[in-house]
């Protein structure tokens, strides 16, 4: 595992040196690798079981309890097929998207430096690895956020994403170090058996709050969730990548990967249910009413992290599938509707969805695939969208009695919403009379 880690950061440093190489149409030999690691992880999907996983051990700094530990089980496999999975996707769609960009080599350099940093995170058995790799991921995206660095609102929307990603890891850091030190130990596969010593603890309602902070900057959950929309400055296959599949969905795995271990109390299930609750309905309301295509897609993102938390919160069997369930139902299709984005800005010069309409009769494979993506967002019956929704809705309706009702409704009442901004950014585009501008 730690080869798989190593080869993007390694290939990174090597892009400084041979940036002419990824200039030249052999460039497009770079896409290979993430597909590499994807045929690699894909590998383990039919061993990995509930009772089965693979770890790998090496010291780094055993005085401190500090070593590179990896775990691969069933949740770091899920996100290290996304990671890759999409990852592949990304690189061919990049090779073309930025073939006339000066500074192409400098953009794939950042891009595997967060693939590898992703990649890490999923992958650490150790707190301490765990929050490197938090970090790397955080300065990797301000790298990528800002890639347009000539332009103030580009340099802007990184630093915004930094300094609250930043404050994030902060709040984080101080909560896995009062974990570590109540636990005696920094194994996060060793911490699941001390659950019940850090929960009966004192300081158990502070580390709570201390990781639930972290995971919330990272997710743009509400309040903090602002800095996102802002980010859809970056490119689009940084918007495709980083903020639909990968880095806003790394709060998302801290919280699944920490619910043994701070999970099953109400704490922890009030805090997520309502923080998750509000962000997804204010996140799918405010998607309405955008008009920039990109704007559409950030705030319904904001939404499904939303009911990603608000389902890890309920903590159910019935959720905790639905949440899996979602988390690629969710990467399929926002990853698919942000590169059409690209390619309508690419060809009209705009994402205005006030002027878009009829490019089906100019780009009808786009429209296709914008249509099977709005589609699955929407969750019509026979596409994978709609196995994720209704799982969402057996979680809730199978939750507490006496909340059951209340939270269903919320449910609807966000994917309602989400249906109506999927269709805005996937078919909206493509119906209508094609303005006479739009016909060359």
């Amino acid at each position: 595992m730690l080869f798989t880690v190593l080869i993007g950061l390694i290939t990174s440093s090597l892009i400084v040196p041979f940036g002419k190489f990824v200039k030249t149409k052999w460039g497009i030999i770079l896409a290979f690798i993430p597909l590499l690691l994807f045929l690699y992880y894909l590998q383990y999907l039919p061993l990995i079981n509930w009772d089965r996983s693979y770890v790998q051990h090496i010291d780094w700094i055993p005085s401190l309890g500090i070593n590179f530990d990896f775990r691969l089980d069933g949740l770091s496999l899920l996100f290290s097929l996304l990671i890759t999975g999409i990852g592949t996707c990304i690189f061919f769609y990049a090779k073309s998207y930025l073939k006339d960009d000066p500074y192409i080599d400098r953009f794939f350099g950042y891009l595997f430096m967060f693939m590898s940093a992703m990649l890490g995170l999923v992958l650490s058995d150790n707190i301490f690895l765990l929050f490197t790799f938090w970090e790397l991921t955080s300065i990797s995206s301000f790298f990528l956020i800002g890639f347009n660095n000539e332009k103030i609102e580009s340099r802007k929307s990184a630093l915004t994403a930094l300094s609250v990603t930043g404050l994030g890891g902060f709040f984080l850091l101080a909560g896995l170090v009062l974990i570590g030190n109540i636990a005696n130990t920094y194994s996060i596969s060793e911490l699941v058996s001390k659950a019940q010593l850090i929960q009966e603890h004192q300081l158990f309602p502070y580390i709570l709050g201390l990781i639930i902070l972290g995971a919330m900057t990272k997710s743009a959950q509400f309040p903090f969730h602002f800095w996102l929309p802002g980010a859809m400055k970056a490119p689009t296959p940084v918007s495709a990548y980083l903020h639909s599949a990968t880095m806003v969905k790394a709060g998302i795995y801290l919280l699944a990967r920490f619910y043994p271990i701070l999970g099953n109390n109400t704490a922890w299930t009030y805090s997520l249910m309502i923080i998750g609750g509000i962000t997804m309905l204010y996140g799918a309301f405010h998607s309405l009413f955008r008009t920039d295509m990109k704007g559409v897609l950030a705030y319904s993102t904001i939404s499904a992290l939303g009911i990603l938390v608000f389902l890890l919160g309920l903590g159910t069997q019935d959720a905790i599938i639905a949440a899996s369930v979602f988390i690629v139902v969710h990467a399929l299709y926002k990853a698919t509707l942000f590169l059409i984005t690209g390619i309508i800005d690419h060809a009209t010069h705009t994402r205005d969805l006030s002027v878009l309409q009829g490019l089906r009769k100019v780009l009808l494979p786009v429209a296709i695939a914008g249509f099977l993506a709005a589609i699955s967002s929407a969750g019509v019956p026979l596409t994978f969208g709609f196995i994720g929704k209704d799982l969402i809705y057996e979680a809730t309706l199978h939750s507490e009695k006496h909340l059951a009702i209340y939270l269903t409704v919320a449910a609807v009442i966000t994917n309602i919403l989400l249906v109506s901004a999927g269709f805005m950014a996937g078919i909206k585009p493509f119906f209508g009379k094609l303005p006479e501008n739009l016909r060359k």
